[in-house]
């Protein structure tokens, strides 16, 4: 009996048939093929899959080279969002109409928060890479970066092969390996995928309807909850303790109204919802109120900004208004921001890559420094904290 991915990916295997990261590759594409076998796939259909991979050196240099992350969340936003993207979005809502009603009868899942995720991975499905998948995940499971996130990706991939829902050498997506409209990973086409217009395949390239239902169930497994908000714009107080700010401390929607905390736009929900107050360039900046469904994008990309953008968009694809940028305090370059990781790391700070970008583990140390040294304890790093530590 084959194993599944998730056996493959929990190391069940004896230690001397894994593929471990580095080395030749070509070696390593060997093990892997002994080890697909060992699982229990067809000898043939592994040689096939596996015939002619090759490491992809354009590849490794889109993993080291993700610059975009490293921009504000104001500048981000205005980068990915515009009046023609809003504009398409609301006529993909039309065109589609049917579907995102299937959706949301099924699932719960407003179509602003799935027509967000369409835009920014794909342009609405124009743009869907042209990176050679398999070659993509076998580069980047040998690679030591990240081999445990993309080894059982290879053999889902597989799988998806013995399915016939995969061309090794001509399934193309983004340099990650992600898949069609919506960019999903083999594994989670496996576990999600859905054959919604009924043509007998998930078609998540093909088929807008399969891409849309497919991203739906995924996010209902990931925990979305029906009818529950994800992300409001708030004002806050000047005499707000900023401490209580960060996706680490949540209070109840009562609370932060006790608080002084107000709807920008229509009003706070449910009183007893529980929420995380962001301030992502600081006090100074924009504020939002993000509630339990907002920890799900998370699921789907670990980007702080890249998850607040997409929370954002998905708003104003709803019709809300723009958010107020007010003021704030010039921040950090990409040299600066590594500077403060270094100095973050060496006070003990777990900031994890010293890669410039100001991510949710590197804003936690912000805070605790800014609390120590008396400044506004808001987790936007400014020269004057660079100076100060």
């Amino acid at each position: 009996m084959r194993l599944l991915p998730f056996v493959l990916a929990a190391g069940l295997l004896p230690a001397a048939a894994t593929a471990q990261c580095g080395g030749g590759f070509q070696n390593f594409v060997k093990l892997m093929k002994d080890e697909a076998v060992q699982a229990g796939f067809d000898t043939a259909t592994v040689h096939a899959f596996f015939s002619g991979t090759r490491q992809d050196a354009s590849v490794l240099k889109a993993d080291r080279a993700q610059g975009v992350f490293q921009k504000p969340f104001i500048e981000f936003t205005r980068h990915l969002i515009s009046q023609s993207r809003i504009k398409r979005g609301r006529q993909m809502a039309q065109k589609h109409d049917a579907t995102f009603q299937r959706i949301e009868n099924t699932y719960g899942i407003d179509r602003g928060v799935l027509l967000a995720f369409w835009a920014f991975e794909t342009d609405y499905g124009g743009y869907q890479g042209d990176f050679n998948t398999r070659d993509a995940l076998v580069t980047l499971a040998h690679d030591c970066r990240r081999p445990a996130l993309f080894r059982p990706q290879v053999f889902s991939a597989l799988e998806l092969f013995s399915q016939g829902n995969f061309a090794p050498k001509r399934t193309t997506g983004a340099w990650a390996g992600e898949i069609g409209m919506v960019q999903m990973l083999p594994g989670d086409i496996l576990k999600y995928g859905v054959d919604a217009d009924g043509d007998g395949q998930v078609s998540l390239k093909t088929s807008a309807a399969d891409a849309l239902m497919s991203g739906a169930r995924m996010l209902s497994h990931l925990g979305w909850q029906p009818g529950q908000p994800w992300l409001q714009e708030v004002s806050i107080p000047e005499d707000l303790d900023l401490t209580l700010t960060g996706t680490a401390r949540k209070k109840s929607v009562a609370q932060w109204r006790s608080l002084g905390v107000s709807a920008r736009d229509g009003k706070l929900p449910d009183p007893s919802l529980r929420a995380s107050l962001l301030l992502p360039q600081g006090h100074k900046g924009p504020a939002f109120l993000a509630y339990p469904n907002f920890e799900v994008y998370f699921k789907w990309n670990q980007s702080f900004t890249y998850v607040l953008t997409a929370a954002y968009f998905a708003n104003r694809l709803e019709g809300a208004e723009v958010y107020s940028a007010g003021q704030p305090e010039n921040g950090l370059s990409g040299t600066q921001m590594k500077q403060l990781q270094h100095k973050l790391q060496a006070r003990g700070h777990n900031v994890g890559d010293i890669d410039g970008i100001l991510g949710a583990r590197t804003r936690v140390a912000v805070q605790k420094e800014q609390a120590r040294l008396g400044l506004p304890a808001d987790a936007w790093p400014t020269p004057v904290l660079l100076q100060k530590l």
